[in-house]
């Protein structure tokens, strides 16, 4: 098979220019990279948070760059705030051309260990409150031709972690609700493909670190379990919110991306 010499592959510097991106829970870690990669090929974002100051600041930062970046503090688990949210969006803005619905919630134990608080706001995290954003999202992706959802699941919907029952239930669940959704919407031309990063570097892994016993247990668990033998980087799952966000992946829909070393094989 014969490439192009570099001098033929398109631009990509602008691979979103005059897309509206909306992300959630992206003050920090994995959602502030997201809203970051994407601002910088072209696309305006709206980073969102619960933490509206660290909302604020991604977009101070973004907009220190030259980019093109709002922010609002946004309790995913409030029904009317989300769809508010997205309304003000699509007012505001005439178009909503990326939902990355990425806020979700980690508590670790095994069925016994876990309360039943702890499953019921897993659920309503990491399932119930991706289908309220994509709800609220598809009518005008419908009247518009079409745009791309990215839910973030975990490898953990793809495996099965030992006592984190909670995390990885929600998490095959919303693997499933992405593909059902992706059947259902194909036909509008809008995309659902869901995000399965393995362990980023980053304080979500906080469940994780109890249930191993601390910082060194889980730093053995990265060196010996994970094939590649390392954590991943925010920038690494980046581009591959980047590819489900752009026309870069025009072809993919119901797709479960899983970016973790190979932690799953």
């Amino acid at each position: 098979m014969t490439h192009a010499p570099p001098s033929e592959y398109p631009d990509m510097t602008g691979l979103l220019q005059g897309k509206i991106a909306l992300i959630t829970g992206a003050g920090s870690g994995i959602g502030r990279a997201g809203a970051t990669i994407m601002a910088r090929h072209g696309a305006r974002v709206i980073v969102t948070d619960l933490d509206q100051r660290k909302a604020d600041q991604v977009a101070l930062d973004l907009q220190a760059e030259g980019l093109q970046a709002t922010s609002a503090g946004l309790d995913v688990t409030d029904d009317q705030a989300a769809s508010a949210c997205i309304g003000d969006t699509v007012g505001k803005f005439g178009r909503l051309d990326i939902l990355h619905s990425h806020a979700g919630y980690q508590v670790e134990g095994n069925l016994e260990q876990v309360p039943i608080e702890g499953m019921d706001l897993s659920w309503r995290l990491n399932v119930r409150s991706h289908f309220i954003m994509a709800r609220a999202t598809v009518g005008h992706m419908r009247a518009q031709g079409g745009g791309s959802i990215i839910i973030t699941a975990s490898n953990s919907g793809v495996q099965y972690d030992r006592e984190m029952i909670a995390y990885a239930t929600t998490k095959h669940a919303v693997i499933a609700m992405t593909r059902q959704m992706a059947a259902d919407y194909a036909k509008d031309n809008i995309r659902f493909n869901a995000l399965c990063p393995g362990f980023i570097d980053t304080p979500f892994n906080a469940g994780f670190e109890k249930q191993m016993g601390g910082r060194a247990g889980l730093e053995e668990y990265i060196s010996s379990s994970i094939p590649m033998g390392r954590w991943g980087t925010t920038d690494e799952i980046a581009g591959s919110i980047l590819f489900l966000a752009s026309e870069m992946s025009s072809f993919m829909t119901g797709h479960a991306l899983v970016v973790d070393g190979g932690e799953c094989l």
